[in-house]
């Protein structure tokens, strides 16, 4: 699934509910600590005086980190100790709301932070992201386990229903209760050290598989000697392979940067068997090499660390802990639905096999297909069965047409919002692009920013978050980037798209559109602060409109003749719409497994060889189908092991059945309308985490979901 991680902004409030952000940037508060003298010019001292508290990023370097987050933390610390001390009896006022309004420094410089340590990192920031890590774990254990902060909190929710707050405010204060608790609040002082302990530790060891990650990714692109190795890529690729070569400092050389999922887009093209074999293995040994990058005791240590805090918190294991929070709730019904799917899938995938297999026995191949070779010769089958393959659509999706004729058309046209690129606000990168966004009366709605293209200090995938979340209660309107990670052409070269790449494109601006939209009273709420397996949802439904006819018809145009796809072109996209759906989904799967796996470990189960226990795990769960790896393997899988995904990855799946249900409710009530959009923004993505999210859908639906469009989508009924 080319639906990667959605980053929660940076926030304070996200933080004080372990809501996981992308490393090194999981803010929170700390004890009360001298601090030398804080320079005032720094620019993180005061509210950027940009529109919309826009970040300065022209002003801010990296040398003005360290210090704002020491002084971030330190008046933090100091706004919590007034609540916790507070003479005052606690009202909702003084306790709850005096939270919301506390952090903002630290807000500022932790999505900053968050920001550049995702999209442009580079040592300096590497560095003080492993320092900060265990300090900013620490500064958020001394607020959730301070005894006089909960006990305001926990009188204030023992008399909740004399308080008469509205319902915002209501569920609020049941999130604040529910969020303490969970994080130890009711523990003794000596399982309080033990929580700080186990907090710290897994701050720093997820920081550092982030980190290595990254740089096993970059230490192990692929490294060829001729251009006859990498025959099939066009010349134009080539070339930058040669120019990645020469950058590295490896001139006559060829080199092929690998990307954060197992599968590489290079495989599906390249002729020689014995390259394919070669970029395949290289993708899959990531973070098993030996060496200093090698994850494999981090993960060891992860999941260990892990399984012992939910024990500690009263659960059997760190699924158990996490899913409570979930819309799924429980490991029993997140098993049932990948079983339930698995052997399917696996089924589809094995017949997807044999129709490779033909095609390479046709041709007298001589050999039986292999993983390196299932993109290669898939694009054949779907060639031979259809009559075109996926290279003939990258012409008719340059990039920009991508975003302002599809996404941007298809949101005026849903929700009656338009769009204006500005050049006057600076980026973090030359790549960042600025947009204003006005609502239906004009009146400017939002600042969207988007950072399409790959680097090298750029972590792999693709990502929403907020750089400022909407609130009523803080006057804060919001401000929301895109990442996206599409190769950059060469200067003055179009920006062509494959079609994974344009439903990449509307995913994340779903996410954007939830942050957009939010229409909150607190920070607690803003925009997509919804539940893990819940998040995703709005984004995949979004992904609908890039096919919509009216939608496609009005971007896919040939870059260079600005004809329109031809109706038969566009007819074959259609009719091979669940082609792969075995590969897709297997190894989708395969990942998801394995996430739980990991987490349902107790403390004593966890094993000593990751990749012994990977193989037994898949094994077990009936996926390990040798063509079809997982689509992360333990040793790269930074959704789990340093994003905020640990026994979450389920969550697109669980979030598709609720987008397909969605899309049958869409057609069946006209499609692309204003009345159509208004209900979704009115009912689900103006209200944020406002309330319990299956309550918010079936507000939205009117009913429960049903699984049968899901189904029938992924191919899956006639197994």
């Amino acid at each position: 699934m080319k639906r990667t991680h959605f980053l929660l902004a940076a926030a304070v409030s996200a933080a004080l509910v372990n809501v996981a952000v992308a490393a090194p940037a999981p803010a929170t508060a700390a004890p009360v600590t001298a601090a030398a003298p804080f320079d005032a010019s720094n620019p993180f001292a005061k509210e950027s005086t940009l529109q919309y508290n826009y970040p300065a990023w022209d002003k801010i370097k990296d040398e003005h980190f360290a210090p704002a987050y020491a002084e971030a933390m330190r008046l933090h610390a100091l706004e919590i100790d007034k609540i916790a001390n507070n003479k005052a009896a606690p009202t909702f006022e003084n306790t709850i709301v005096a939270m919301e309004r506390a952090g903002r420094m630290l807000n500022r410089v932790s999505s900053a932070f968050g920001t550049l340590s995702g999209s442009y990192t580079n040592d300096t920031l590497i560095a003080l992201g492993r320092d900060m890590a265990p300090k900013l774990s620490q500064h958020g254990d001394a607020i959730r386990l301070n005894g006089k902060l909960y006990a305001r909190i926990k009188a204030l929710y023992d008399k909740r229903a004399s308080l008469k707050l509205d319902s915002e405010s209501a569920y609020l204060l049941d999130r604040y209760n529910n969020d303490f608790e969970r994080s130890g609040a009711k523990l003794s002082n000596a399982d309080k050290e033990k929580l700080k302990a186990f907090n710290s530790q897994l701050a720093a060891l997820q920081t550092k598989f982030a980190q290595d990650t990254l740089k096993e990714a970059n230490a192990s692109a692929l490294v060829v000697d001729s251009r006859a190795e990498l025959a099939g890529m066009s010349e134009k690729a080539i070339d930058a392979a040669a120019a990645e070569g020469k950058k590295r400092g490896l001139d006559g050389k060829f080199v092929l940067p690998v990307v954060n999922t197992t599968q590489q887009a290079s495989l599906s093209v390249l002729t020689n068997r014995a390259t394919r074999e070669k970029l395949l293995a290289a993708s899959l040994a990531r973070g098993s090499r030996g060496g200093q990058f090698d994850t494999r005791d981090t993960v060891l240590q992860i999941a260990k660390l892990r399984a012992e805090r939910a024990v500690l918190l009263g659960f059997p294991n760190h699924a158990a802990y996490n899913l409570e929070e979930q819309t799924a709730k429980t490991t029993g019904a997140v098993n049932s639905l990948l079983a339930e799917l698995a052997t399917p899938a696996v089924n589809n995938a094995k017949k997807e096999a044999a129709d490779i297999q033909k095609v390479i026995d046709a041709e007298k191949g001589g050999f039986k297909a292999a993983a390196h070779d299932w993109s290669f010769y898939s694009d054949k089958v779907r060639a031979e069965r259809y009559a075109f393959d996926a290279s003939q659509l990258r012409p008719y999706f340059e990039l920009n047409r991508v975003l302002v004729d599809g996404v941007f058309f298809a949101a005026t046209k849903e929700f009656g919002i338009t769009f204006k690129e500005r050049k006057d606000l600076p980026g973090y990168n030359e790549d960042v692009r600025v947009f204003d966004v006005f609502d239906v009366d004009g009146k400017q709605l939002a600042i969207f920013t988007l950072d399409p293209y790959a680097r090298s200090n750029k972590r792999g995938g693709a990502w929403a978050n907020a750089w400022v979340g909407q609130s009523k209660l803080l006057g804060t309107k919001p401000v929301i980037a895109n990442n996206l990670n599409v190769p950059k052409p060469a200067a003055g070269e179009p920006t062509l798209l494959t079609y994974d790449e344009v439903r990449t494109t509307f995913h994340e601006f779903g996410h954007a559109l939830h942050g957009m939209f939010s229409d909150v009273q607190y920070p607690r709420f803003s925009g997509s602060r919804v539940p893990r397996d819940y998040v995703e949802f709005p984004s995949q439904v979004n992904e609908m409109w890039m096919a919509w006819p009216e939608v496609l018809s009005n971007y896919a145009r040939h870059y260079q003749t600005g004809e329109p796809m031809p109706k038969e072109l566009l007819d074959k996209v259609q009719a091979s719409s669940q082609f792969n759906e075995g590969f897709r989904t297997t190894e989708y799967l395969a990942a998801a497994l394995l996430d739980q796996a990991w987490h349902q470990l107790s403390p004593n189960q966890i094993p000593t060889d990751v990749l012994a226990f990977e193989a037994q795990a898949l094994k077990t769960a009936g996926v390990d189908f040798a063509l079809v790896p997982p689509r992360y393997r333990s040793t790269y899988f930074s959704h789990t092991f340093s994003g905020g995904y640990s026994a979450g990855y389920y969550g697109y799946l669980w979030a598709e059945k609720l987008d397909a249900d969605t899309v049958e409710w869409f057609k069946a009530n006209g499609g692309l309308t204003r009345k159509n959009g208004d209900h979704f923004r009115k009912t689900l993505l103006s209200r944020g985490g406002t309330l319990d999210a299956m309550q918010m859908f079936r507000n939205f639906r009117g009913k429960d979901a049903d699984i049968k469009p899901l189904l029938e989508r992924r191919g899956l009924t006639g197994n």
